[in-house]
């Protein structure tokens, strides 16, 4: 296969790992109400490591904007909208990008359905040496962000910027 036939396949195979993600992300989230919600108890995964504990968040990540959800949705559909609209316009991205677009997507669609569908955020992994509680969705839109960060620092394509120009509009190697 040719690599622009490769390219053009990236956008949609991106698109698919992202209903895929979402898939797991509102399964597991499906469980979490069905059996954690009603035992009102953490349930020790790992001993002194992990568990699993169901909160509501009402917020956003790290419980940023308790009950604003006026304002949470419209931004998560505007940036939900402009991850579809940058993996379908660009043809220049690498692995990385098209991962980290369908991990970020995935993510911000699977809290998004929540809040739409109950008014709040379903979390319920909880790592104890670390201070909040998450979901599935917030693990893919963090590996999503440090994927896109890797894509940048080290796989975009680095473009000069044009020459300095002078008061006369013209470059220094032009004479006057």
């Amino acid at each position: 296969m040719r690599d622009t036939e490769k390219r053009n396949w990236a956008p949609v195979l991106s698109l698919l790992g992202a209903v895929v993600l979402l898939a797991a992300d509102q399964a597991t989230k499906r469980w979490a109400l069905a059996a954690l919600k009603p035992a009102n108890a953490p349930m020790t995964i790992i001993d002194g490591l992990l568990e699993f504990f169901y909160v509501e968040n009402r917020g956003m990540a790290f419980g940023l904007l308790q009950n604003k959800i006026w304002f949470v949705l419209p931004v998560t559909v505007v940036l939900s909208a402009v991850i579809l609209i940058l993996l379908f316009r660009y043809q220049s991205h690498s692995f990385l990008s098209y991962a980290a677009g369908a991990l970020l997507l995935s993510g911000a669609v699977g809290n998004l359905l929540d809040r739409l569908f109950y008014g709040y955020v379903v979390d319920f992994i909880h790592v104890l040496f670390f201070p909040y509680i998450f979901n599935f969705a917030d693990c893919c839109i963090t590996v999503g962000a440090v994927l896109l960060v890797f894509h940048f620092l080290f796989f975009a394509e680095q473009k000069s910027p044009p020459p300095l120009r002078h008061a006369q509009g013209k470059t220094p190697e032009e004479k006057p």
